[in-house]
């Protein structure tokens, strides 16, 4: 038998838990996803996948602001059904999407693709669409004591994302879908505990059983996976090999972990192919390949006997040990422990090894497998192991040495195949070059190794850009009178890798030449050192035909063909209009024939010259079809390539920069979200214009305001999230720290806000410039926080990180109660469902803008960004103030 209840007059304690846990299963529900999509795709389709369940609200919003009536008539039912609904459309819904999988490379050469992107889409929009269904019906009846439910909403959300995370540890990613079900589950059994419903628990308990058999039962009876791995991640390329062994697996925050062995791995990153020729014994079945999320493989190198070890000294890692003897080394990042390798082997008498993964330390450190394969590598006597990002230590630490090392760390995903993700890359900004600069001893060398797989070269030449930036800025700092000229020698492998190495006090002309021997030794091309001579006079065509790549738009090269213009087809480097670019040379009549010319390296050697005599803004960077900006703390992207004016020029050749595409959709989310959300937004006020909105006056600027908070707490949460990453290393454990925090610490705002209600008018104001000013500060100056925590033990690094996001977070819980309240306490009813959605409509908008505004103008501006908004919400919420207009009758 079900008993009457008034959300509005002291609901129970059961009605708050309830309505606490199950917004907390949509969220957890967002995590599993982005999870999902990050170890069976790429991470940002997750999270446009996630941007659904704010278009759930916006669309129930609209629905129930035209059907309010009715809604208010059968609420009970509409609960019911929708709660019953959620937990089976989570299970069904995700296994249904992992049939449908798509492939983000071919998302332009097969139409298919863009329909299985859309059935993912489609899929889990459905659950969502339960979950607001739920949480809209429970607002509208509690509209008078909405502060409460808000936070109900809000505390319950934060903490089970936290619990979502432990979750994580017991969880595979395939399986973890369970933990928002149960906490569905919970949720459902306390609304109907409420409600004194016991068929409804009886219900719920049976479709929560039925939903947990057909996820672990399915599969395997239908031959079909719970978590499709794309066939382009680097895992599955492993998987297929024969004799194939997964010799480790963990799952945890920090990522899901594996680790295979094969005859078929070989991963020697920048190897040089000479060492096939000198090398006398090499290492067979040496490598093992570590899998995070899908992604790799990293190699993790085995112990080496001594009469294998000459392997080492073909890789571009090895030379800094050419000119030092005995050094004192620290490496970067662990990673697969190659670097470590290498330094051991090479004759360090001391190495410290960084690494802010905990899950790796915890795997080479426990399991005998990696244990005996590595020599037990992180207990050597000679290996000292910081539990940090390496960055963080050197910035920090009095120690000094002959030889920073920072090979490969992190810029694996630099060659990924399919688009990519905007990615945090700390370990690669001016701050962070600086810091290791300033940690060498005298005669110290900094050696930088990354992947060089772009044609034409884009991260390198962020690179090679913030490395000469940051010598200089340290140049300053030490006045020790030596120009950043002779500090430098650079080198790479086509396609492959490239190095570049810094000396502090400049590299002598014997250690130029004993590089330059050891380099032809390798066949590597050299692209810079002190003294190295370029012909300027080629820059203007090489820039030319790299623009002519993407943009060409001549005469057909064949004759014979046809005459029209093909803006797709384009010339190749040193082709013009059809003819091929006169290439000088000092060549004699009966001498070899010249060299070729590799416009990637020619370019590079141009780069050097550019940066180091001057000119590299105006003569380089301005005229290359890429941005080249370097990496900042506040821009720390090797990404977003395409200027944002080239944008509209790629739209009909995007086939030829898919390794944009992570970026470019972007862009297409921040559009195709700002057209649905003002479709939902202004559906209600087109439908219902004279009968439903003709009595509330300041439509328009209750429609800024929640717009306003909208966007600016989604902006805020998103752009913080890349903001704690320096302190804590990771983005899922940073996302779920952010979500936690704000969430639990804005409830708590919400909670307080009705004891300001009385006096909101002239309250409210002053928690707007409070909100501004906070933000303004922490836009500029967190970082030096979040630097120095990112050094503590991690979980010192959580507690300080949510303490730091009290603050702006509790004062930012009070606009939304606040204005929800008054407008239902004035009789507003519609706007107070019409306001809603415009909250969850344009945080869509929101979490897509951030990205791009990072990428653009940096994380501060988004933090700045977000601020604004609230400023601009104080002249809109008086808006909200004003009462129902009664001379117009009421609508139905």
């Amino acid at each position: 038998m079900t008993v009457s209840v008034d959300l509005d007059n002291r609901p129970s304690l059961a009605f708050y838990l309830s309505v606490g846990l199950v917004a907390g299963s949509i969220i957890a529900l967002q995590i599993g996803i982005m999870r999902v999509f990050s170890v069976g795709s790429w991470a940002h389709f997750g999270s446009l996948v996630v941007s659904l369940a704010m278009f759930g609200f916006g669309l129930t919003s609209a629905v129930m602001c035209v059907g309010k009536g009715w809604f208010e008539r059968h609420w009970q039912g509409a609960v019911k059904g929708a709660l019953l609904a959620f937990g089976p459309l989570m299970v069904v819904c995700n296994l249904a999407a992992q049939q449908v999988p798509f492939n983000a490379i071919f998302l332009i050469s097969d139409p298919m693709q863009k329909w299985r992107l859309l059935a993912n889409f489609v899929l889990y929009f459905l659950p969502f669409l339960a979950g607001a269904l739920y949480l809209g019906v429970v607002f509208l009846k509690a509209k008078k004591t909405f502060s409460r439910v808000y936070f109900a909403d809000l505390v319950g959300s934060g903490l089970c994302g936290l619990s979502v995370l432990l979750a994580m540890y017991f969880f595979k990613p395939d399986d973890l879908i369970m933990a928002p079900l149960l906490l569905w589950l919970a949720g459902g059994i306390l609304w109907f505990f409420a409600l004194g419903d016991r068929r409804g628990i009886a219900a719920i308990v049976g479709v929560a059983i039925l939903s947990a058999v057909v996820h672990y039962a399915a599969p395997p009876l239908l031959d079909i996976p719970k978590l499709a791995v794309s066939d382009y991640k680097g895992v599955s390329y492993a998987r297929k090999f024969p004799d194939a062994v997964r010799t480790y697996e963990r799952a945890s925050p920090f990522g899901y972990l594996e680790v295979y062995s094969s005859s078929y791995l070989h991963f020697a990153p920048g190897q040089s192919d000479n060492a096939a020729f000198n090398v006398k014994k090499m290492p067979a079945n040496a490598y093992l390949g570590l899998y995070i999320d899908s992604e790799g493989p990293a190699g993790i190198i085995k112990d080496l006997p001594a009469d294998e070890t000459p392997y080492f000294r073909y890789l571009p890692m090895f030379y800094p040990y050419l000119l030092k003897k005995d050094p004192k080394t620290f490496v970067v990042q662990f990673g697969g422990g190659i670097s470590t390798a290498v330094a051991l082997k090479s004759g360090s008498s001391h190495v410290t090894v960084a690494e802010g993964n905990p899950a790796l330390l915890t795997a080479f450190r426990e399991d005998k497998g990696l244990r005996d394969f590595t020599g037990d590598v992180l207990r050597n006597p000679k290996v000292t192991v910081v539990d940090f990002d390496g960055r963080l230590y050197v910035a920090g630490t009095k120690n000094r040495y002959d030889i920073i090392d920072l090979s490969l760390a992190d810029s694996a995903g630099l060659s990924s195949p399919g688009g990519f993700s905007i990615v945090e890359k700390y370990s690669y900004t001016r701050e962070a070059m600086t810091a290791y600069m300033r940690a060498l001893t005298p005669g110290g060398i900094l050696s930088v190794t990354m992947w060089n797989k772009e044609e034409p070269p884009k991260s390198v030449l962020k690179l090679y850009a913030t490395m000469v930036a940051a010598a200089r800025d340290v140049a300053k700092d030490q006045e020790d009178g030596k120009d950043v000229a002779q500090k430098f020698y650079v080198v790479s492998s086509y396609l492959s890798t490239a190095t570049v190495l810094y000396k502090r006090d400049g590299f002598t002309p014997a250690e130029i030449a004993q590089l330059n021997t050891h380099t032809k030794a390798m066949s590597f091309d050299e692209i810079y050192y002190p003294g190295f001579k370029v012909d300027e006079a080629a820059l203007p065509q090489i820039l030319s035909d790299y623009r002519d790549q993407f943009f060409f738009e001549g005469d057909a090269t064949d004759p014979t063909g046809p005459s029209e213009k093909e803006p797709n087809d384009k010339p190749p480097p040193g082709m013009t209009g059809g003819a091929p670019t006169e290439v000088k040379a000092d060549v004699k009549p009966d001498g070899p024939p010249p060299a070729p010319i590799v416009p990637a390296t020619v370019l590079g050697r141009l780069a050097w010259h550019f940066l180091i005599d001057g000119g590299w803004q105006q003569k380089v960077a301005d005229e290359y079809v890429f941005d080249t900006r370097i990496l900042t703390n506040h821009q720390p992207y090797f990404a977003a390539y395409i200027k944002v004016g080239d944008l509209l020029k790629f739209t009909d050749r995007l086939e030829l920069v898919q390794d944009e595409w992570g970026y470019l959709l972007l862009w297409a989310t921040l559009g195709i979200a700002t057209i649905f959300a003002l479709t939902l937004v202004l559906f209600p006020v087109v439908f219902g214009w004279r009968t439903i909105f003709s009595r509330y006056p300041g439509k328009a600027g209750t429609m800024l305001y929640f717009l306003c908070l909208g966007l600016g707490y989604i902006i805020v949460e998103v752009g913080m999230i890349s903001h704690f990453i320096l302190a804590l290393s990771n983005a899922t454990v940073s996302a779920s720290v952010l979500i936690t925090g704000m969430l639990v610490f804005s409830g708590c705002g919400s909670f307080f806000s009705e004891r300001f209600l009385d006096r909101s008018r002239t309250f409210m104001p002053k928690v707007f410039l409070a909100i501004f000013l906070i933000l303004t500060l922490y836009a500029f100056t967190i970082d030096y926080a979040l630097d120095w925590i990112g050094t503590l033990p991690y979980a010192l690094r959580i507690v300080l990180c949510l303490l730091l996001l009290l603050p702006p977070s509790f004062l930012m819980g009070f606009p939304m109660p606040t204005a929800m309240t008054t407008l239902g306490r004035l009789g507003k009813d519609h706007m107070f469902l019409w306001a809603w959605g415009i909250n969850g409509c344009f945080s869509v908008i929101g979490a897509a803008l951030v990205p791009i505004v990072a990428t653009s103008c940096g994380l501060p501006a988004v933090v700045l960004v977000g601020a604004i908004a609230y400023l601009v919400a104080l002249p809109a919420f008086f808006s909200v103030l004003m009462p129902l207009d009664k001379g117009r009758p009421a609508a139905a």
